[in-house]
């Protein structure tokens, strides 16, 4: 079985790596990536890591919605949205607008990245960034206690990977693939 599952994956990764390079010809979008990179990152953030992550999100759909309430481009919820409105009196729009969708969804992530500022690589702070904006920082901050507990080192993702299924269950796989998935799509982008 595990032989079958490993040439399932050896024959289809490949595909859907190809499926995500054509999102290099989506393109409407880019200056609001690109913009609020800098703004909230610095003009030397590569602003296509938030590109992939809405490629994960939404596909770059404006409309699309979750089955939880998240809506847009970055598929931020109600609540998310608020606080980002108050904390951040330059989002003018609402969430349904691709640009204020994409300048919420980047500032929250920078507010997101400065909570995870400790010794660790540039990829495992990108991973913990995205771990937070999907399970939430508080489900991150758990799983590093855990990981901590069993000796690991808690400021690496993969020790993360290996603990989140102790704090979200099955929805630890949802994170992860997420991870995986923006990582992937990140590769492909130009």
């Amino acid at each position: 079985m595990k032989r079958i599952i490993l040439i399932l994956l050896l024959v289809l990764v490949p595909f859907q790596v190809k499926a995500f390079e054509r999102y290099n010809r989506v393109v409407k979008y880019d200056k609001y990536f690109s913009k609020y990179s800098k703004r909230y990152f610095g003009v030397n953030f590569d602003w296509l890591y938030f590109k992939a992550q809405a490629v994960a999100e939404s596909r770059l759909k404006a409309k699309a919605k979750s089955r939880v309430g998240a809506v847009g481009v970055m598929q931020i919820m109600p609540k998310t949205f608020k606080e980002i409105s108050r904390k951040n009196s330059s989002i003018k729009g609402t969430r349904e607008q691709p640009r204020w969708n994409i300048a919420a969804g980047i500032y929250y992530n920078r507010m997101i990245w400065k909570a995870w500022k400790a010794d660790r690589s540039f990829q495992d702070r990108i991973n913990f960034m995205f771990g937070s904006y999907n399970a939430g920082k508080g489900n991150i901050l758990k799983a590093q206690r855990i990981a901590k507990k069993k000796g690991l080192n808690m400021n690496l993702w993969q020790s993360i990977e290996q603990t989140l299924p102790k704090v979200t269950g099955k929805q630890s796989e949802e994170t992860i693939g997420y991870i995986r998935k923006i990582n992937k799509i990140k590769g492909v982008l130009k």
